[in-house]
Order: structure tokens, then sequence, then C-alpha cells
């Protein structure tokens, strides 16, 4: 374990000498800066992005909401939307129906003709 740890501060900080370039501490700190834009962008790549894009078809799915359209909601229900309001729709499912709120449908499963 202690040789681990030891390669390991080997290659964090290299050695200093009286003959090293003035400059080597500026290219040091414009690589670490270019690393962390790398990362960042890699990130957002990855996480923000398709987050946004999801919400946004998210948000344009509740807005296409109209009356006998099919509809999933997060909790596994499926119904028939009898009714659009504000933030909520009401949905028939079987026998009963159901007020949810317009951010828990997940998908439309047919379109009303």
């Amino acid at each position: 374990m202690l040789s681990f740890v030891t390669t390991l501060l080997a290659f964090a900080a290299p050695p200093t000498s009286g003959t090293q370039d003035a400059n080597a501490g500026n290219r040091a700190m414009v690589t670490q800066l270019t690393m962390m834009l790398f990362i960042g962008v890699v990130f957002w790549l990855m996480f923000v992005r398709p987050q946004s894009k999801k919400a946004a078809e998210q948000a344009a799915l509740i807005k296409q909401l109209k009356r006998n359209d099919k509809v999933t909601t997060t909790g596994g229900l499926v119904g028939t939307v009898v009714s659009v309001r504000d933030d909520s729709v009401t949905l028939r499912t079987g026998d009963s129906t159901l007020e949810v709120t317009k951010n828990s449908i997940t998908q439309v499963t047919e379109k009303a003709a």
C-alpha cells in the first residue's frame, strides 16, 4: 500500500529544480483549465442536454393533451382523458374517474380521433 501511495505522489508533484522554465507554471495552469473545460463539456453532453430535451418533450406532450386521448401515468394507470384543466387532468379508468396532475402523465398511447 505504501508503494502505491509513493508512486501516486511521484506522479502528482514533479520534482522542482533551479533550471526550470519560467513559463512552466503558466503551461500547467493552462493545461488544468483545458482539462476542466473538457470535463465540463462532457458533463453537459452526458447529463444536462439529454435531461433538458426530455423535459421539453414532456412539456410538449402535456400541452397537446385533449379529451379522449388514452394516456399512461407515472404510477402505471392507463386511462382516457375526460377533461383537461390548468394543472390537472381527469381520467376514466374502468368504472372510476380519477383526477391526476398533468406532470404525472408519461405518455399518450392513443390520440383522440
